[in-house]
């Protein structure tokens, strides 16, 4: 021991300085972990990252104190840069993962602590948590980890890490598919189908497609296809093919199809298939690329039907047809032909006064000229049955008519299976419900289709069950009050077309009305365009006259026949009378008082200040009225309404009250003139009421845009007074002007005498007729007093 030389002790120098290299380094893997809350004993692997920094080859973790190195026989203490490495950490948060200590207490695993960030599924979430971390996982491995590799980062997977790529690459094919629903019109409900081709063996992205459409509903616009194409191509999608790894998919190649997906507002599942359109567009949208497109369905002769819609062409008047359609008619006449020729229904939902009714006659004829199947159901309103027969007899003189109303309607019913055309009414639907369900016809045809707007009614039942190979409906308004009208007629139509009623409140009506959701109108709207063709008279304005008149003859219904009959044999009574006692020329003003009476009982039997007149309730041109003001005022019409008799304004003022349409009124009693002239000019209400007296002359109304001659006058210089009320200078747009006539009655037949005998009219209305002896015989009175429809 005494030999023992201990070395001198010598002091070693320190010093601190910052590190001349540094880099962050990962080891990515896996390891198992448990839920404690919910899902007792389940495991789940999940994808975890440890975390440390390397300063000139000394690994520190984030715990550690700052390394130290000799150096030249010196010990270095390295200063750790915090920020640097807080940014480090940050970076892979903000990739997806979450710290550990966040979750300890929502899971349990034995080497989870080793770790320092996890990748955790939605459903072992924290309150940190609200979306699926292991979609994140996916991303962070095939997109940041290049990135970070590019940027220096030391990145080692190890062997648990789950996510590497295999050498495989992937094809896109796509095609239709039956799905379930309901059969329409012989076709089947279907689906796009998406597959990705990878080593010989089809695997369904279907999925993935529609994940990228729900997410690109946050966009507040659709790109371009180009710019959607690069988009596409710089963020692939990576399917899973177990232990040999993860594709990449590449949805650049099917961009122009999910622009296509997303202008036209698609979601993918179960199509009707009036949606087949989708198909011809995929199809186009699809051509020149590499993309496989099949159509195992065999749909794509229906999308073509349907798109030959919107290409209608050139239309060739029937020969029998006696009008000269304009150009958007023979549009809307080819258009029905065409729908009812790949199989599908329709809704014409043109503005009143633009000639749906010619339009549906000028198919009709078409139709018998083709020598198609008959007969065609038309189910009208009762206000309407004469108006139809009037203008079949006008236009189409050659079909084949029968009307089936009235008491005595199944004496008829014979004729009516041979016929080309029959005519029943709404209300007789539930009566003759068995005979009308009992045959098969081959197009059935609503007019005033918005009377079907309550899908519980037995009306609506009715009709459902009344066998149709073809449905069209007529209507100025196909929405009066809410979507659900909408609803009940297009689903009359065609069926199925916007899903049962559950479906279309969930998918369209509450999303629409209560949330104003531009997306759902959107889809709404694609889904109908081919089935609605609407067109208001703003749009057609160009192909209008500057004013159209409509004769409208309504038959009064039975009630006030029998009023009109026995008014009509006493005022005849009394003319003849007057004439055998004082003579014609002498017994003017009882012919007069006569006709006013059977004008009265035509208006309303109110009017009739007679104990058998009030009790008669029905009235056939006061119901014809609600029903035009109703449809006008939904179009958004101005509307003057003339009557000569100020009590039947009041009538009128009382249905419009309860139908809540406001009006205004201008008799010969009103104080206020022009204030309520300026409140009808400055939009004060829709609807001007107006007595003859008092709005006949003197008056500009050029905001109104449609005249209602409630009682036609039978001096056409009244006539003209009251419809240059409103078209006059200053007027730009076109007028209607409608004429309510009481069909068969003195009404008509004195119209008609006006068109013949000029002076007839001069002689019963104007005060110094000097003619009224030469035109007033005693055949002339025997006409204008004949029987009801004699």
């Amino acid at each position: 021991m005494a030999d023992l030389v201990l070395p001198r002790p010598h002091t070693v120098r320190q010093m601190t300085r910052a590190p001349k290299t540094r880099h962050a380094r990962l080891v990515l893997g896996a390891e198992t972990a448990r839920e404690n809350s919910r899902r007792w004993g389940a495991t789940l692997q999940l994808p975890t990252i440890t975390l440390t920094f390397v300063y000139e080859g000394q690994e520190v973790s984030a715990y550690d104190p700052d390394p130290r190195i000799m150096h030249d026989g010196e010990v270095v203490t390295l200063l750790r840069d915090h920020e640097w490495e807080e940014a480090c950490l940050t970076r892979l948060m903000e990739a997806g993962a979450i710290p550990v200590e966040e979750l300890e207490t929502h899971w349990s695993g034995e080497r989870m602590m080793d770790c320092d960030l996890v990748f955790a599924d939605g459903e072992l979430s924290t309150s940190l948590m609200d979306v699926s971390r292991l979609d994140d996982a996916i991303d962070f491995a095939f997109e940041v980890v290049p990135a970070l590799r590019r940027e220096g980062w030391d990145i080692v997977e190890g062997r648990k890490w789950p996510y590497r790529l295999a050498g495989e690459t992937a094809s896109l094919s796509i095609s239709t598919l039956n799905a379930p629903g309901a059969a329409f019109q012989g076709n089947d409900w279907f689906s796009f189908g998406f597959q990705a081709e990878i080593g010989g063996k089809a695997i369904d992205v279907a999925p993935l497609i529609a994940a990228f459409l729900e997410q690109s509903r946050e966009w507040d616009h659709v790109p371009d296809v180009d710019v959607l194409a690069q988009h596409l191509a710089s963020q692939p999608v990576y399917l899973d093919r177990g232990k040999q790894g993860y594709v990449a998919v590449d949805l650049s190649p099917i961009a122009p199809l999910l622009h296509m997906f997303l202008s036209h507002q698609v979601e993918l599942g179960a199509m009707h298939p009036t949606d087949a359109g989708l198909v011809k567009l995929a199809e186009e949208a699809l051509a020149g690329s590499d993309v496989r497109f099949s159509d195992i369905v065999g749909i794509l002769p229906l999308a073509r039907s349907l798109h030959a819609l919107t290409e209608v062409e050139a239309y060739s008047s029937p020969a029998g047809l006696r009008a000269q359609l304009r150009d958007y008619q023979a549009y809307g006449a080819a258009w029905m032909a065409a729908l009812l020729q790949a199989g599908f229904g329709g809704v014409l939902a043109d503005d009143m006064g633009l000639g749906k009714t010619v339009q549906a006659l000028a198919l009709l004829q078409a139709r018998r000229e083709a020598e198609a199947p008959g007969p065609v159901l038309l189910i009208v309103p009762t206000s309407l049955v004469h108006t139809w027969r009037s203008q079949a007899e006008q236009f189409t003189p050659g079909l084949r008519l029968v009307v089936l109303h009235g008491n005595d309607r199944a004496a008829y019913r014979a004729a009516a299976l041979e016929a080309d055309l029959v005519v029943t009414t709404y209300p007789l639907l539930a009566r003759d419900r068995e005979w009308l369900a009992a045959h098969d016809w081959p197009l059935v045809i609503l007019d005033e289709a918005q009377t079907l707007k309550n899908p519980a009614s037995q009306m609506a039942k009715t009709l459902r069950e009344i066998p149709a190979k073809g449905r069209l409906a007529l209507t100025g308004t196909p929405l009066e009050n809410s979507l659900q009208d909408l609803w009940t007629l297009m689903d009359w139509v065609n069926p199925g077309l916007i899903g049962d009623r559950k479906q279309f409140q969930t998918l369209f009506r509450t999303p629409i009305e209560k949330h104003g959701d531009a997306s759902a109108q959107a889809r709404l709207n694609r889904r109908l365009r081919p089935f609605l063709l609407r067109r208001t008279k703003e749009q057609v304005a160009a192909e209008l006259p500057s004013k159209t008149e409509i004769l409208e003859r309504v038959e009064l219904p039975k009630p006030q026949q029998a009023l009109y009959e026995t008014v009509r044999s006493v005022m005849d009574a009394r003319v003849r009378e007057a004439i055998r006692t004082k003579g014609l020329a002498a017994s003017r003003i009882t012919v007069l008082g006569a006709l006013l009476k059977l004008r009265q009982v035509c208006c309303d039997p109110a009017l009739v200040k007679t104990e058998a007149a009030q009790s008669v309730t029905d009235s056939a041109k006061r119901a014809r009225l609600r029903e035009l003001v109703s449809e006008l005022v939904a179009e958004g019409r101005r509307v003057l309404i003339f009557s000569q008799f100020v009590e039947m304004l009041h009538l009128i003022e009382r249905d419009l009250t309860e139908a809540g349409i406001a009006y205004l009124s201008l008799t010969g009693k009103t104080r206020n003139r022009a204030s309520v002239l300026d409140a009808f000019a400055n939009g004060g209400a829709p609807v001007f009421l107006l007595s003859l007296k008092a709005g006949g002359v003197g008056l500009t109304l050029t905001e109104a845009d449609t005249v209602i001659l409630y009682d036609p006058w039978w001096n056409p210089a009244v006539e003209r007074q009251a419809m240059d009320r409103t078209h006059r200078i200053g007027q730009t747009k076109p007028v209607f002007v409608h004429r309510l006539v009481a069909a068969g009655t003195v009404e008509e037949r004195i119209l008609d005498m006006q068109q013949r005998k000029q002076a007839l009219a001069d002689a019963l209305f104007e005060a110094e007729s000097d003619t009224a002896h030469t035109v007033l015989d005693e055949t002339t009175l025997e006409d204008l007093f004949a029987p009801l429809g004699a």
